[in-house]
């Protein structure tokens, strides 16, 4: 079941949506809409038109019938699913100007039919969806242009927000007491994605998680103690990986070989924040930082308890969660770094007041955090109307948590379930530490 919504507030979404969309590729010029073939980006001309096409077909055409704005020649150009990644560069793609129309009258009619008043709850979900949907890709249009080198963007959202003020590390230890916890989304939950159904009863040992991510500093602690070069610091698959990439430290980062690191962040190349959370880092390479630490990554089902779990009367944890890590209350600027505002991520040790129940900060936003498990199916699952947005990459993924600094808000929750093949270290993806309570 999904919370029914007002019309008004989908069709502000959606233009919220799309200008996000625009201004991620706006300043581009023709070449760079295209950009080089690479495995870990789409031609950004493509991608802007598959955002439009699943809306038309997810919606319009699928739920209610309507013809393609393009005809035939929409599923040719725009289905992900049947167009091979590798192929997406060769098509008879349109051009920008015809691209950018097609987007409008796509937009135009899905609003058109709405109207006004309350939105039904079918329009509510599958709205919602296309939504969230083009909010994914916008958050890929960012890695894609930092990816390529791609000049800074520039975000409205992002234009009054001051300098994040330097406030340092956040380290220590959160308990978390043992017990039984449901993990996933509740049938009540306002929105959801299928592959959080349903919340179910797991076994939770009592453990301790770090209360933020690792940093820059704790990180380089690893790579300059040669921990890339260690075979005993990776598992077979990782090893695997390493030796093929040729990494020696996380993919942004450049050291003058005199012990002083910077990073590149877009078209730029700054300090490396010593405070700030490691990012673009892979699953193998947060598995041997914690292999070298002596530590471990969380489980989905301890990182979930960690950010949204609390106490019962008995000491146990509790059955009830909290939506957030906070409570109940949506997200805002003083609880998490979301939307893109400060255009990057900020110290692990600000934003105090978006602390857990356990006094874990950060764990929605600023950087998605890896957790030990593979991607796969909840008991109780089931598909929604997009009947392949989980299944084609359950077992095949790591799953990740709490979002980052440029997810938006309005499509994150704590029970929301991302998910990257382990040798991915172009997302934005970093993590924390977990042991076992009482370990020195």
């Amino acid at each position: 079941m999904t919370t029914p919504v007002s019309t008004a507030h989908l069709i502000e979404n959606m233009q919220d949506a799309r200008n996000r969309t625009l201004e991620l590729v706006g300043d581009l010029d023709d070449e760079q809409l295209m950009g080089p073939k690479l495995p870990v980006v789409n031609p950004l001309r493509w991608e802007i038109g598959h955002v439009a096409y699943f809306y038309e077909y997810f919606i319009l055409r699928q739920c209610y019938g309507q013809e393609s704005v393009l005809g035939e020649t929409a599923d040719q150009l725009y289905d992900s699913i049947a167009i091979d990644h590798e192929v997406r560069w060769d098509l008879p793609l349109l051009s920008r100007a015809e691209t950018l129309s097609y987007m409008q009258e796509v937009f135009d009619r899905l609003a058109e039919r709405l109207g006004s008043g309350m939105a039904t709850e079918q329009d509510s979900f599958n709205y919602q969806f296309g939504i969230f949907h083009e909010d994914m890709h916008t958050e890929a249009f960012l890695w894609a242009r930092q990816a390529l080198a791609y000049p800074t963007p520039s975000l409205a959202i992002a234009a009054d927000v001051l300098p994040a003020p330097a406030v340092g590390p956040h380290g220590g230890w959160a308990e978390v007491p043992g017990g039984t916890f449901l993990l996933g989304a509740a049938e009540d939950a306002p929105f959801l994605f299928d592959n959080e159904k349903w919340a179910h009863p797991v076994t939770i040992a009592p453990f301790e998680i770090a209360k933020a991510p690792v940093t820059n500093k704790e990180f380089q602690a690893f790579v300059e103690d040669g921990g890339y070069g260690r075979e005993a610091n990776w598992d077979a698959n990782g090893w695997k990986w390493r030796h093929g990439a040729g990494a020696e430290h996380p993919v942004y980062w450049q050291s003058d070989g005199s012990g002083h690191w910077v990073q590149r962040r877009f078209d730029q190349t700054v300090s490396l924040l010593p405070d700030e959370p490691v990012i673009h880092v892979n699953w193998f390479e947060a598995d041997a930082y914690c292999r070298w630490a002596g530590l471990r990554l969380p489980t989905e089902a301890e990182w979930e308890a960690a950010a949204l779990g609390t106490v019962a009367a008995d000491g146990t944890l509790a059955a009830a969660k909290r939506r957030y890590p906070w409570g109940d209350g949506p997200p805002e600027p003083a609880r998490c770094n979301l939307d893109g505002r400060a255009l990057g991520p900020v110290d692990v040790a600000a934003l105090a007041e978006g602390d857990s129940a356990f006094g874990c900060r950060q764990m929605l936003g600023n950087v998605w955090e890896w957790t030990a498990d593979t991607f796969d199916a909840f008991p109780g699952f089931s598909v929604d109307a997009y009947k392949e947005y989980s299944t084609m990459l359950f077992g095949e993924t790591k799953v990740l948590r709490g979002g980052a600094w440029m997810t938006r808000g309005r499509m994150m929750h704590g029970t929301y379930r991302n998910y990257f093949e382990s040798h991915r270290r172009d997302v934005f993806s970093g993590f924390r530490t977990c042991r076992v309570q009482g370990s020195p």
